[in-house]
């Protein structure tokens, strides 16, 4: 039974329109309204080559559980994805598939480096001559998470700030987890 029943008290039909508590209207754009839409809707593709792959791994699992921030289906394909997560680190024989996948995705596309590996080449960089200083080396990125592994609350903060980015216009600069901006 309806509370409001005994109340006296009628609950609104549900095509009718409700006034707002000034009274006024809202007014917005389409722009405004797809913005938020696509902020909201974010599939990413995954491309966990070490371990900060386990850790992006939990994000998606039922502790964090990634889904609750509108990021659901996370797919195999680049063609149905719309956010890279990268997370681990990039040799020089997987940064041309790396680009590959990047160039595959459909515009507006967005790139979040995971991992000390991912941002910089870790500490694996200065030993050896395989590894590529950074995913920004290979494909622009947007986002970066700082840790060797970073936090599953990292990426979700990450993904958050991504979704911040896109709401105010999605322009492309390099923005940390912290907030600050090189």
């Amino acid at each position: 039974m309806d509370v409001n029943q005994y109340s006296g008290q009628r609950d609104p039909f549900p095509g009718q329109v409700h006034q707002t508590p000034g009274g006024g209207i809202l007014t917005g754009t389409i722009d405004e309204v797809i913005k938020w839409a696509r902020s909201n809707s974010l599939w990413p593709l995954v491309f966990g080559t070490s371990c900060c792959a386990i850790e992006m791994m939990s994000t998606a699992g039922a502790k964090y559980d990634w889904s609750r921030f509108g990021f659901e289906v996370a797919r195999a394909t680049p063609r149905q994805a719309d956010v890279i997560i990268i997370a681990g680190t990039i040799v020089n024989k997987m940064a041309p598939v790396l680009r590959r996948l990047y160039d595959q995705m459909a515009d507006p596309k967005y790139v979040i480096a995971m991992g000390a590996c991912a941002t910089s080449g870790g500490p694996f960089f200065y030993n050896t001559y395989s590894v590529v200083k950074g995913a920004d080396h290979v494909i622009p990125v947007d986002v970066y998470v700082a840790g060797c592994p970073p936090r599953p609350e990292a990426l979700l903060h990450a993904l958050i700030t991504l979704q911040e980015k896109i709401r105010n216009g999605g322009k492309r600069e390099r923005i940390e987890i912290d907030g600050t901006k090189k």
